[in-house]
């Protein structure tokens, strides 16, 4: 479908896996639209390309913070000035009064630099979606192709 020549960049913060397992789902559904992807399970920005479309998926930790294998990248965000396009997914258990916090942080960092992010945060409260993956497929999977359009524009 996409002659896109940079893969959709699938950046990963994950403490238990679950959040990886989203990444994985989402990655299988770019393919079906014969998108390409590229996952980065320790994200180090030098490692992205910046002119990619980017899907960030991370869980919150602790008390609403992002996940260890992320903070290095969301910490290096505020180095840079970016312009690509974003869609954000958050993972999260609603009987924390930390719900999806990581997504927030994260959120709010992608768009200081410059990230634009044509939609808010997806939030998936894992107590009502056992099977996060499946509700994530299937709200991102008709937003792909304008992620590359916008991302290309």
């Amino acid at each position: 479908m996409s002659n896109h020549v940079a893969p959709v960049q699938i950046i990963i913060g994950s403490v238990l896996g679950a959040t990886e397992y989203v990444a994985e789902a989402i990655s299988d559904a770019c393919h079906k639209q014969s998108i390409q992807t590229q996952l980065h399970f320790t994200p180090k920005l030098a490692d992205i390309p910046f002119d990619a479309p980017w899907i960030i998926c991370t869980s919150t930790h602790g008390a609403g913070e992002l996940p260890d294998n992320i903070q290095e990248f969301h910490r290096t965000l505020s180095d840079v000035k970016l312009s690509n396009y974003a869609l954000v997914v958050g993972l999260g258990d609603s009987s924390y009064d930390t719900y999806c916090q990581g997504a927030t942080i994260i959120s709010q960092a992608l768009t200081n630099a410059g990230v634009k992010l044509p939609q808010d945060p997806f939030l998936v409260d894992v107590l009502h979606h056992p099977i996060p993956e499946d509700t994530v497929v299937k709200w991102i999977t008709p937003l792909l192709s304008s992620l590359i359009q916008n991302n290309d524009g």
